[in-house]
């Protein structure tokens, strides 16, 4: 009977990380550019040792894939606000000074003149360094992320002078997971020492002026948080109901 309750307990145990991972999700509903995370899978693992070889126990893949489809986009007409195309993510700094990916396009300029995104993290360019924007220059971001500077005081037509250009990738074929940090990195043999990887077959492209949304569902991120309380009470309730009968089953051998 110990065995049968061990069961129970490692099937609530693995679950945990899926209900992480949705409670997360549902937290980042109006996060700019957020990414949900693939549904974790849960496989059968036999259980070795004493006993029949018929035990089988769940075990969840850990590993926090993340989901590329897009999310709802909203047109703000800003130009340093972008949306990523497709599978793009764009490369910034990490806390850390890792070089990690992310979708969120909100930018700025801090106040070290650094392009920056709305989380504070420095976007980098196709050299894996920060892009130095000069103030007083408007600033326009094409669609192959060619960042240009125009400078607005100077007499007559000016072209805009090309500064830097952003680190973007696309990600069709690379298999991103999450960081501590809830940026992405991409794992793998084919991804380099510093964490880069080249991109697929699709260019990678960006859509100015215009911000993605989050493509998480809050009703299904919901509906499935409901459906992974009630199955830990079912669990809950067969561990009971195990203790229950090995007590009963004691009594029963119990002399007259």
């Amino acid at each position: 009977m110990d065995r049968l309750i061990y069961t129970s307990l490692a099937g609530i145990t693995e679950r945990r990380a899926q209900r992480q991972a949705q409670s997360n999700d549902l937290a980042n509903v109006s996060t700019v550019g957020f990414k949900k995370s693939f549904d974790q899978a849960l496989i059968s693992i036999k259980t070795r040792g004493d006993g029949y070889d018929t035990r089988i126990q769940p075990q969840a893949r850990t590993t926090d894939q993340i989901n590329l489809a897009p999310g709802p986009r909203m047109v703000t007409n800003k130009a340093l606000d972008i949306a990523m195309d497709n599978k793009t993510v764009m490369g910034v700094q990490a806390p850390n000074g890792e070089l990690a990916f992310t979708r969120r396009g909100d930018l700025r300029v801090n106040n070290s003149g650094i392009l920056e995104n709305g989380q504070g993290h420095i976007i980098l360019s196709e050299d894996n360094e920060p892009i130095s924007v000069p103030l007083g220059f408007k600033i326009e971001i094409t669609r192959d992320g060619n960042v240009t500077a125009t400078d607005t005081d100077a007499v007559g037509v000016v072209p805009p002078v090309p500064i830097a250009q952003i680190l973007i990738r696309e990600a069709k074929d690379a298999f991103l997971v999450r960081r501590e940090d809830a940026l992405f990195k991409a794992i793998g043999e084919a991804v380099a020492a510093n964490g880069d990887f080249e991109s697929g077959e699709t260019v990678p492209s960006i859509t100015p002026g215009v911000l993605e949304g989050s493509n998480v569902n809050p009703i299904r991120a919901m509906i499935a948080l409901i459906e992974h309380q009630r199955d830990f009470e079912e669990q809950i309730r067969f561990i009971k109901e195990a203790k229950t009968i090995d007590e009963s089953g004691n009594t029963m051998m119990k002399p007259g």
